[in-house]
C-alpha cells in the first residue's frame, strides 16, 4: 500500500518550485522523483535546502534540468556530462522573494543508474538503470527513500527498505548486505559515523560488524573525501558520537593514527594515568555544549582546538618515581604537530590552521595563572599572545575540565574565573587586547634616524617587553621615554 506524504511536502516553502519539476517532468516524458536527503530531511523535520533529484533514462536527469532551469527564467545549468548530472543554484530571492534570508535552493539531477565496483577502486562502473536499481546503491535506509513528483502522484512514498520506519527507531541500517556495501565503497564507513553524529542515531548490530570487517578498505579513498566527511562531524552535535563509532570498528587508525594514539592507559607501581583519547573527545562534547549560543560553523576551528589539545602527549609521556605520570610541554609539542596533521588530513593549512595551532600551544598557560601569587607581568603576556583568541582560549581550557567528581569540577570552574578576572583587572589598566606598541618601526627610523634594520626591531621589542613586564605603562609618552633611555644602550652594546 502506498503512502502519501503530500501534505508534508505541500508545506514545504518551495513546494512550488518541486511541483514546478513535476510539471515540466511530465511533459516531457520524464520518470522524476526526489530523493534521498529531502525525503529524509522532511520526516526528521530538518530544514534542508539540497534537493537531490532522480530520473529515468539515460542523460533525462541533465534534460530535465536544462527544462528547469530555461522555465525557471534563464538559471545556469551546471552540467557534468562524465558523471551524468547537472545542478542549478536557486538565489533566495529567486524563489522565495519575501524571505529576505532565504538560502539557496541547489538543485541536483542525475539519471537513476546501477553500479558495479572493481577491488582496488571506490569508482563505480556505471550504467543505465532503474528508480530501483539506484535506491539499491544507496548507503543507508534512511536515504534509500523517494518521493513521486508527477502531479496525480505528488508526494507519494517509495521506501523499498524500510528508511521510515529506521527512522522512526533512530537506526541506520544498510539496505543490501552491510560487508558488500562497505567494500563497494568504503567512505560509506565514514558516512555511517557522520550520520550517526548528525542525527543522534545508533547504527544496527550487523552495519557495525559489516564496518568492522572491512575498516582496512578505506585506504582507497581519496584524504580529501575523508576530511569534508570529518569536518560534518566536527560541526555535529554530538562529534564523539562519530569518533568511537570509526575507533571500535578500526578505521580511524588507518587514517588517524595520532588521534588513537591517545587511547590506552598505562600503570606503573600501581599509578594510571587517565585514557587521554576519551577525555578528548568529552573535551570537544563540553565545547560543544558550552558554545551552543553560537554556530557550528563559526565554533569549528575551535572544536578542532579541543581534538588535537593534548595530541603531543603520547611523544611527551614519562613516569617518574614518587612522583607519577608526566606529560612536560605536550602542548608545544601538540602545536608543532598541527601544521603536519592539517596537511595529511587535507584541512586548510591557512589561518584556521594557525588558530588551532595557537591554542593548542597556549592551552596550558592559563592554569599557571590560577595562583593567587601570579604576577600581573604573567597574566599581560597571556593577553598578549592570546591577543583576539583569549575568550575562546578560556572556553577551551574550562572545556579540558572533564572530571565526574562535581566539587572538583565546580573548584576548577572557580579558579578559571578568578583567572577572568584578573584579566579583566590587568586589561583595564593597560588595555592589552589586540596590543600594538604605542611606538611603529617607522616612527623609531623618523626619531633616531635609523635605517631599516635589525636594530629598529630590537628597540620596538624592548619597548613591548618593558610594558608587558609593568616597567612602563602601555602609553605613548611613556613608551617615547622609554625609546630614548634604551636608545644607547639598543645601537652601541
Amino acid at each position: 500500500m502506498s503512502v502519501s506524504l503530500r501534505p508534508l511536502f505541500e508545506d514545504l516553502s518551495f513546494a512550488p518550485v518541486l511541483k514546478r519539476i513535476g510539471v515540466l517532468a511530465e511533459e516531457a516524458g520524464i520518470e522524476a522523483y526526489a530523493i534521498g536527503g529531502l525525503v529524509r530531511d522532511v520526516l526528521l523535520d530538518r530544514s534542508t535546502t539540497d534537493i537531490d533529484f532522480v530520473t529515468v533514462g539515460h542523460d533525462s536527469g541533465i534534460h530535465l534540468a536544462e527544462r528547469v532551469a530555461q522555465a525557471l527564467g534563464g538559471m545556469t545549468t551546471h552540467v557534468y556530462k562524465n558523471f551524468g548530472t547537472a545542478a542549478i543554484r536557486i538565489p533566495g530571492a529567486r524563489w522565495a522573494p519575501d524571505d529576505a534570508d532565504a538560502e539557496p535552493l541547489v538543485l541536483e539531477f542525475v539519471a537513476a543508474r546501477r553500479e558495479s565496483y572493481e577491488r582496488h577502486s571506490r569508482k563505480p562502473d556505471v550504467e543505465p538503470g532503474t528508480l530501483e536499481d539506484d535506491l539499491h546503491r544507496r548507503d543507508f535506509t534512511v536515504n534509500a527513500l523517494a518521493i513521486h513528483l508527477s502531479p496525480d502522484r505528488f508526494g507519494e512514498l517509495l521506501d523499498p527498505f524500510g528508511g521510515a520506519a529506521d527512522l522512526n527507531a533512530g537506526l541506520l541500517r544498510t539496505p543490501l548486505d552491510p560487508v558488500q556495501t562497505f567494500d563497494d565503497d568504503p567512505l560509506r564507513i565514514v558516512r555511517a559515523a557522520r550520520f550517526a553524529a548528525q542525527l543522534g542515531f545508533s547504527v544496527h548490530d550487523d552495519t557495525r560488524a559489516g564496518m568492522r570487517e572491512v575498516a582496512d578498505r578505506i585506504d582507497i579513498v581519496s584524504p580529501e573525501r575523508i576530511a569534508d566527511e570529518l569536518l560534518k562531524i566536527m560541526r555535529s552535535p554530538v562529534p564523539s558520537v562519530g569518533f568511537k563509532l570509526l575507533y571500535e570498528c578500526g578505521a580511524l587508525n588507518r587514517f588517524f593514527p595520532d588521534l588513537v594514539a591517545l587511547q590506552g592507559v598505562e600503570a606503573v607501581d600501581g599509578v594510571r594515568h587517565k585514557d587521554n583519547f576519551f577525555h578528548t573527545l568529552q573535551v570537544v562534547d563540553n565545547l560543544v555544549e558550552a558554545t551552543s549560543d553560537r554556530s557550528a560553523e563559526d565554533t569549528e576551528w575551535l572544536r578542532w582546538a579541543a581534538l588535537l589539545h593534548d595530541i603531543g602527549k603520547p611523544a611527551t609521556k614519562r613516569f617518574t618515581p614518587g612522583l607519577g605520570w608526566s606529560f612536560h610541554s605536550h602542548e608545544e609539542r601538540g602545536a608543532r604537530m598541527v601544521p603536519k596533521l592539517f596537511k595529511r588530513l587535507r584541512l586548510p593549512t591557512d589561518e584556521r590552521m594557525k588558530y588551532v595551532q595557537k591554542l593548542v600551544r597556549l592551552h596550558h598557560r592559563p592554569v599557571a595563572l590560577v595562583d593567587d601569587h601570579v604576577t600581573d607581568s604573567a597574566v599581560r603576556r597571556l593577553l598578549f599572545d592570546a591577543g583576539e583568541e583569549i575568550d575562546d582560549l578560556m572556553a577551551l581550557v574550562r572545556a579540558d575540565i572533564t572530571s565526574k567528581n562535581p566539587k572538583r569540577v565546580r573548584r576548577y570552574l572557580r579558579a578559571f574565573d578568578s583567572v577572568e578576572e584578573k584579566f579583566r583587572e590587568v586589561e583595564e589598566k593597560d588595555h592589552l587586547r589586540n596590543f600594538q606598541p604605542p611606538i611603529d618601526g617607522l616612527e623609531i627610523m623618523e626619531t633616531l634616524g635609523l635605517a631599516p634594520g635589525r636594530a629598529v626591531g630590537d628597540i620596538k621589542s624592548a619597548i613591548r617587553e618593558a610594558i608587558l613586564d609593568g616597567v612602563i605603562p602601555n602609553e605613548y609618552d611613556a613608551a617615547r621615554a622609554y625609546m630614548m633611555d634604551i636608545k644607547d644602550d639598543v645601537l652601541n652594546p
